[in-house]
C-alpha cells in the first residue's frame, strides 16, 4: 500500500518500522517540527523525524495542516491510507478525506475509555487492570471513530507509565502489521456510547503527592506519572521525585516515614523503591537513603 505516516514521539517509531518492514511504500512521514532541547536549546527533530531520516524517507513537519497549500501537498501524495500515531496536530476534514481509505489512528486505550491526550497515565492512575491498543478509523471528533482492530493488554500491579508505554507500542506495531494487508476487508465497529472517559493532559499540579490520600491512590499516582513528569514530595526542603512504588503494610500520621522509605498515608502505607533527587538521575531508594538524612518518624512533604 502507499502510506503516509504521521507521528512524533518514541511510541510511534516501532509502528513506522513495522510499516517499512512489511514493504509498504511510505510516500511521506509527517512529524511535529523540531523543538529546542538540551542545555544548548538547539532544535532537535522528533524521534519519528530522526528515524524517518535514517530510513531515507521524505519528512514534512508543517506547523499546521489548515492551509490550502499544505492540504494540496498532502493530497498530491495520492496515498491509499494515512497511519496516525500520536502525531500531535488536529487533522482537518480535507486531510482525513484525502487518502483513498482515509486515515487510521493507533490509540493506546480501550476505546471509548480514555479518549484524548494521556491514556497510558490515566489508565494507571485510575487503577485500571486492563487497557488496549485500538486501530480506529479517524473522523472529526476526538477519538470517536469506529474501531477496526483491538488488542487487550493487561496492566500489572507494579506497572509504570514507562513499562506500559513499551508494552503498548509493541502491541501497536503488531496491530498495524496485521491490519494493513487486509484493511479494505476490515469491518469498522462503532464505539459504544457508554463508558466514555477522557484522558486529559497531565497537569504539573497533579504531580505533588498528598500523603493524606489512601495508599492505593498514591501508589497509582506515582506509577502513572513515572518516569515523566514524576510524582514528587519534599524532604528537608528539597524536591524528591518518586518513580517506583508499591502498597505496603503499616499505618501512622500521613507522611511519616515508618521504616526504610515506607511512608504512612491517609490510609495504609506506600513503599518507595526508586527515587530521583534534584539534579541527579534515578536511583534505588536504598542507595538514596545511605546519603539522606532521614529516619523513621521523619515527615515527608515538609
Amino acid at each position: 500500500m502507499r502510506v503516509v505516516f504521521m507521528g512524533t514521539p518514541d511510541f510511534s517509531v516501532p509502528i513506522l518500522d513495522a510499516i517499512v518492514d512489511q514493504g509498504h511504500d511510505v510516500a511521506a512521514v509527517y512529524s511535529q517540527p523540531p523543538r529546542p532541547a538540551g542545555r544548548g536549546k538547539k532544535e532537535r527533530p522528533s524521534p519519528v523525524h530522526q528515524r524517518a531520516d535514517a530510513l531515507g524517507l521524505l519528512v514534512r513537519h508543517p506547523v499546521s495542516l489548515k492551509g490550502p497549500e499544505e492540504q494540496e501537498a498532502f493530497a498530491a501524495l495520492q496515498a491509499d491510507v494515512a497511519v496516525v500515531v500520536a502525531y500531535g496536530l488536529l487533522l482537518p476534514q480535507t486531510i482525513l478525506d484525502a487518502p483513498r481509505l482515509g486515515c487510521v489512528n493507533v490509540h493506546a486505550s480501550d476505546l471509548p475509555r480514555w479518549r484524548g491526550a494521556a491514556p497510558i497515565q490515566r489508565a494507571i492512575m485510575a487503577g485500571d487492570e486492563t487497557t488496549a491498543v485500538c486501530l480506529m478509523q479517524m473522523e472529526a471528533g476526538l477519538d470517536t471513530g469506529p474501531v477496526l482492530l483491538r488488542e487487550e493488554v493487561a496492566i500489572a500491579s507494579d506497572e509504570t507509565a514507562g513499562t506500559l508505554h513499551d508494552k503498548l507500542f509493541v502491541a501497536g506495531a503488531a496491530i498495524v502489521r496485521a491490519a494493513l494487508p487486509k484493511l479494505e476487508a476490515l469491518q469498522p465497529k462503532p464505539q459504544p456510547t457508554e463508558g466514555v472517559t477522557y484522558a486529559q493532559k497531565i497537569d504539573k499540579s497533579e504531580a505533588k503527592v498528598d500523603w493524606t490520600a489512601p495508599a492505593a491512590h498514591i501508589d497509582a499516582q506515582i506509577r502513572g506519572l513515572s518516569p515523566f513528569p514524576g510524582a514528587w514530595t519534599t524532604v528537608n526542603g528539597k524536591r524528591l521525585k518518586l518513580l517506583v512504588s508499591r502498597v505496603a503494610t503499616g499505618s501512622g500520621t500521613a507522611g511519616t516515614v515508618l521504616r526504610g522509605l515506607t511512608v504512612a498515608c491517609g490510609r495504609g502505607a506506600v513503599e518507595i523503591m526508586q527515587v530521583q533527587p534534584e539534579g541527579k538521575g534515578p536511583m534505588a531508594a536504598e542507595d538514596w537513603l545511605r546519603g539522606a538524612r532521614i529516619a523513621p518518624g521523619d515527615l515527608m512533604g515538609e
